[in-house]
């Protein structure tokens, strides 16, 4: 039953995906359409990048500074690698579904080594023997695919996504092995110290945003560059082209 539940998942996410994909293909005949048709959202976007920047200042950061003075580096590393093991096999699948198979089965020899000579992949030993993480998504497999990436995205909590990114979400959980994990208590200590870890990785970031004239473009900007490296596998478009438009909204 759980199975049969998940594949109807599927089925009707990829049928929302087409429907995004059609609803985000409208053409601009001025900057100003374009930025717009980018961020069409950005008022409610900004307010929600307020809300979350508030509720971080208040909770998440303090703890995450607090985690980054107490546990050593090698201690944090350790977390991070364990995490960053568990979503290898589906990196592996998102990989093979994107025809890349060789990168696919180096994420499966990655989780083999990782997971048994590393310890649980608490040490990563693949990436000493020279095998690459690569972190592979549904969303991106998408992207690789042709849909398109729909309107930029400020979420609750989540922060920056693109609509593919929502809308594909559920299937990256899905495919996350810790969701499957029964014992709840463990499962969802294991969910809160992966986010404390991850923001406390992000704390170095914070100055670059600080220093900026508007943190929201800053973050918008970032988030998009990094996006399409990740589709692209480190070779994107011309950004003159894809950013300019949001390029000349902060100049």
């Amino acid at each position: 039953m759980v199975t049969l539940a998940k594949h109807i998942l599927v089925s009707v996410l990829l049928i929302a995906i087409s429907q995004v994909a059609g609803c985000a293909t409208t053409t601009a005949s001025t900057d100003e359409q374009v930025r717009t048709e980018g961020d069409p959202w950005e008022p409610m976007n900004r307010t929600v990048f307020r809300i979350n920047t508030m509720v971080d200042k208040a909770t998440l950061k303090p703890i995450a500074k607090g985690y980054k003075k107490i546990l050593p580096t090698p201690v944090r590393r350790g977390i991070y690698n364990f995490s960053a093991n568990l979503l290898t096999p589906r990196s592996a699948i998102n990989n093979f579904l994107q025809g890349k198979i060789s990168r696919g089965f180096d994420d499966i020899a990655r989780f083999f080594f990782n997971s048994s000579i590393g310890i649980g992949g608490i040490f990563d030993v693949a990436s000493a023997g020279g095998l690459e993480i690569y972190g592979e998504t549904f969303s991106q497999t998408m992207a690789v695919w042709g849909v398109p990436e729909g309107p930029y995205l400020m979420l609750p909590v989540l922060g920056p996504q693109s609509l593919l990114d929502t809308v594909t979400l559920p299937i990256d959980i899905l495919a996350d092995p810790l969701v499957h994990y029964d014992n709840s208590s463990v499962r969802d200590r294991v969910y809160a110290l992966r986010m404390i870890d991850l923001r406390a990785r992000l704390l170095t970031a914070d100055k670059f945003l600080e220093d900026s004239k508007d943190p929201y473009i800053t973050l918008r900007e970032s988030y998009l560059q990094n996006r399409q490296y990740g589709i692209h596998d480190g070779d994107p478009p011309d950004y003159d082209d894809f950013y300019g438009e949001f390029l000349d909204e902060e100049e």
